[in-house]
């Protein structure tokens, strides 16, 4: 099996927790090393990594074959760019970039260089994601006419990582969990004919967006999008109705709660939840009301991975493409103008 070289830009959290493990467990991959401006801590993790000091040292690395950009929102459209033009693939963390113009650009760039370009939606591969998507494509729910996405936290506290709390580009719920339930109503859905978003500061001395409610419209559906850090009592992450009943499942994946505990990836039991997390089935089947809970598939982030080694490698198509990527910063954009002018805001098509 061929091994791909792999570069991080950072190894904070992100690269520490939520890439080096799989990149290490997938045996097509080569963790090569990583960008730390001041510590050299890679190595204390993975001793055969190289710890570069600046981007241009890891850039001018021909062994390296691809770079994720894992760094502040703001930087991301700057390192994926540079990276690009080095001659790497790339995969960007979400938020994709910070505007719309950004996005078009990173993607004419990769098809100019030919180059792989794609943006880390791990969610796509959490457990209770999986179970709703199949729970749609079963049809269990008939034609679904109303949907919520949640993603809430109870956080009221400031962020102590200044460039998270300090107005400019990226910064905000809508470039933080924003892209997490936007990409995964994309999935569900499609792209919407329009949108309508109410966007608000609550945290005292907040300086930027840290609640958001976002209606999706659909000819024959509304989606509604919402994330906030004051939910201390977390509502179903997913609320689905259709014709022939409803589905409520929890936000419950546990991997990243077992990444952040130093658990490794690779087990039978990765990416289970428990069993009292499955998700609610209330349907009416044969004329008969059926009331059931609905088995959880299990999560698991190494099939983004095994993605992309097969796009690399065996020319595949990417688990997430740049353009799909474009459109989450669309709706992003289309947002922040719904809020502006208070209206409902068509979406182009794409």
């Amino acid at each position: 099996m061929r091994s791909i070289n792999t570069a991080l830009l950072s190894f904070g959290m992100s690269g520490r927790v939520f890439h080096a493990p799989f990149l290490q467990l997938h045996p097509g991959f080569t963790l090569a090393g990583a960008w730390e401006r001041s510590k050299n801590v890679i190595r204390e993790y993975y001793p055969e990594a190289k710890s570069y000091k600046t981007l241009e040292e890891l850039l001018a690395d021909d062994s390296v074959e691809l770079v994720i950009v894992n760094t502040p929102n703001y930087t991301h459209f700057e390192y994926a760019k540079a990276a690009l033009l080095a001659g790497k693939h790339v995969i960007v963390e979400k938020p994709f970039t910070s505007t719309v113009k950004e996005a078009e650009e990173l993607v004419s760039l990769a098809g100019q260089e030919g180059r792989y370009l794609s943006v880390y939606q791990n969610r796509r591969w959490d457990s209770d994601f999986k179970t709703v998507k199949k729970v749609i494509n079963e049809g269990l729910l008939g034609e679904i006419v109303e949907a919520e996405i949640h993603f809430d936290r109870f956080n009221p506290i400031l962020s102590p990582k200044q460039h998270k709390e300090v107005p400019g580009p990226g910064t905000g719920i809508l470039h933080d969990l924003g892209p997490h339930i936007i990409d995964q109503a994309l999935q569900l859905f499609g792209e919407p004919e329009a949108l309508f978003a109410d966007l608000r500061s609550l945290r005292p001395s907040s300086q930027i967006i840290d609640n958001m409610d976002i209606l999706l419209y659909y000819p024959n559906l509304r989606v509604r999008l919402k994330g906030g850090y004051f939910v201390k009592e977390p509502l179903p992450g997913f609320i689905l109705h259709g014709r022939n009943g409803s589905f409520l499942k929890q936000r419950a994946d546990v991997q990243e709660t077992e990444l952040q505990a130093g658990m490794k990836p690779g087990n039978n039991d990765w990416g289970k939840e428990p069993t009292l997390a499955e998700g609610l089935l209330h349907v009416v089947k044969g004329g008969q009301d059926v009331r059931m809970h609905v088995p959880t598939l299990q999560g698991n982030y190494l099939d983004y991975f095994n993605g992309i080694y097969e796009a690399l490698v065996n020319n595949k198509r990417l688990p997430v493409t740049a353009e799909e990527g474009l459109l989450v910063m669309r709706v992003i954009e289309a947002a922040f103008d719904s809020n502006e002018v208070r209206k409902v805001i068509e979406m182009a098509a794409s």
